[in-house]
């Protein structure tokens, strides 16, 4: 983690080619450290963070005055920082029958702000959670005693996260949770706040401006979506190949309950949809033995989306991984326990992120726990899926290399796509595929399921969610398209994204046939497209051009009264 002074010294450096985000903060307490942090910290993540500060302890006059200064800045993002040192405050003043009701109130408040942004932006809210504070006014008993402080404060965290479950547009940032990480002397110094006012202890401006940046990039696209894993040392103590399957350390004894529990954990990020592949310098038979052996193993062969077990260097096989997966180097995680290995992915790959391991295996765990590498901005049961859907695209992977000609490879394939408008069962899929989408994106709109729930009602929009499956499987929902109405001759394409995972196979063929038609149906001459640009989404640069359309004042035009179905072979299932 890097210090408040090296997020100082970022800057001065040269913001100039990063994609600008307007932000909004506003606290109850002096802010102005932790917009620097915030800028800083927004630097190493590609993001040049335009920061609004407002006037100390304006929050409420800010937000419920619909003429305040916050509303005619446009934020995409809103920061709201209540401390808990001022609830306190708050709630001393405040006679003894008041005391139970303090939650509620404090929470109708937050429902308020929220309302009111909601209602009159399109900005998004990350709300800091309350750091706690124990009065020491009942002791222990204040966990049975609902009128104190301490009781109040855990209620008012508990019900901020169940409400965040019912709106797109909250986020939490679990500020709570980073004092428990590096403890309440080191996030709050009492001499400082009664001189200056700060609640926020410098040393820990960093681990709350990197978290809040997390949730940022979350809901823009930018996460981790793939664990790379060695094996010796890294999942089970010992090396395979020498010790034995009877010797490697895993299991509740000794050093091998920190494998185990790490293998847990491991377990729990597949089930959450981070896709894990295995990169081992090992003999392929010998490596996949405590997979299948091993009655300890947490960890099984059906977990692991791409297992690469041979002698070729690390460096090599981690590409042809990123091939079979289709994504950007930027959303890979690298975990190995050797060094070397660890500084020639880094050196080689750029974009990889490589966590530099503890030596002992006992201290994996809080290590990466500390990081916060897998943040996400959304969850589906389709998620859970994600590893079967890899392996399958590996096997087709497999098999296209046994076909000399493309096209029958893809007829062979026998494949099939859904074809249906947006419904309310597959709104938080559409909206998480619009933010997990980077590379094949050509105007690169974030969605919420809000937001979309108001294209749905608008009468100018046209919406379409596609699947593919073929003879090995299901892909699940795959790509979306979303067309509005121009004017009586042109429907717009206001937005095109696909998942890379199902690249090169004619989807994007059938796509444009499916709306051309529609378009036609409909009465329309000409079908709009327009390519926006981002650092991610180049390999679609050509895609209106490669289709067919011509370009016009920097949009892209298709005649639809000349146009001719696009050759592919994929079959429709329309509903």
């Amino acid at each position: 983690m890097k210090s408040f002074t090296q997020l100082k010294k970022n800057l001065k450096k040269d913001f100039s080619a990063l994609r600008k985000l307007r932000v909004a903060l506003l606290g109850d307490t002096a802010t102005q450290f932790l917009n620097q942090a915030l800028k800083g910290a927004g630097f190493d993540s590609d993001v040049d963070i335009i920061v609004w500060e407002a006037d100390f302890n304006q929050i409420e006059r800010q937000v419920l005055d619909l003429s305040s200064d916050l509303y005619r800045q446009e934020s995409e993002v809103i920061i709201i920082f209540q401390s808990s040192h001022k609830l306190l405050a708050a709630y001393n003043k405040l006679k003894i029958h008041e005391y139970i009701n303090f939650a509620d109130r404090q929470l109708s408040l937050i429902n308020d702000l929220f309302t009111a942004v909601n209602q009159n932006t399109r900005a998004k809210i990350i709300f800091y959670n309350f750091a706690e504070i124990d009065d020491a006014v009942f002791g222990n008993y204040a966990n049975k005693v609902e009128a104190s402080f301490l009781f109040q404060l855990r209620k008012i965290n508990f019900h901020l996260s169940v409400y965040a479950l019912s709106q797109p547009n909250f986020y939490v940032c679990d500020i709570s949770a980073i004092q428990n990480l590096i403890g309440k002397a080191a996030m709050f110094q009492p001499s400082v706040y009664i001189n200056t006012d700060m609640v926020l202890n410098i040393d820990v401006l960093p681990f709350i401006a990197f978290r809040t940046i997390d949730i940022i990039a979350s809901f823009n696209g930018q996460f981790k979506k793939c664990l790379i894993l060695d094996l010796d040392n890294t999942l089970w103590g010992g090396v395979i190949g020498d010790d034995g399957l009877d010797k490697i350390q895993i299991g509740s004894l000794g050093i091998g309950k920190a494998f185990t529990e790490f293998q847990y954990w491991l377990k729990k990020l597949k089930n959450r949809g981070i896709i894990l592949t295995v990169c081992s310098k090992n003999n392929d038979s010998i490596a996949r033995e405590p997979f299948e052996k091993h009655p300890d193993m947490v960890l099984h062969l059906d977990d692991i989306a791409v297992f690469l077990a041979n002698w070729e260097n690390k460096v090599d096989n981690i590409r042809f991984i990123q091939q079979v997966l289709n994504i950007g180097f930027d959303s890979m995680v690298f975990l190995d326990d050797n060094p070397f290995e660890r500084n020639i992915v880094r050196e080689n790959i750029v974009g990889i992120t490589v966590p530099e391991l503890p030596p002992d295996p006992a201290d994996y765990l809080e290590y990466l726990y500390a990081l916060n590498l897998f943040e996400t901005s959304s969850f589906s049961a389709e998620d859970q899926h994600r590893t079967r859907q890899y392996q399958v695209q590996a096997q087709r992977s497999s098999l296209q290399t046994s076909f000399t000609n493309e096209d029958d490879f893809l007829k062979n394939l026998q494949m099939i796509s859904d074809v249906m408008p947006f419904s309310s069962f597959t709104v938080p899929r559409v909206a998480q595929l619009s933010q997990r989408s980077n590379q094949f994106n050509l105007r690169t709109i974030r969605y919420t399921e809000a937001e979309i729930d108001m294209l749905l009602k608008n009468p100018a929009y046209h919406t379409f969610s596609f699947t593919l499956s073929d003879l090995y499987g299901d892909n699940g929902l795959i790509a979306l398209v979303i067309l509005r109405q121009e004017n009586n001759l042109t429907i717009f394409i206001e937005n095109w994204l696909m998942s890379c995972r199902v690249l090169k196979r004619g989807m994007e063929q059938f796509i444009l046939n499916f709306i051309a038609s529609f378009a036609i149906e409909m009465g329309f001459t000409f079908l709009k497209g327009e390519y926006l640009p981002t650092l991610k989404n180049e390999m679609v640069k050509q895609h209106y051009k490669n289709l067919g359309f011509d370009s016009s004042d920097g949009k892209w035009i298709l005649n639809l009264h000349t146009y001719l179905p696009k050759s592919c072979f994929i079959k429709i299932n329309k509903r």
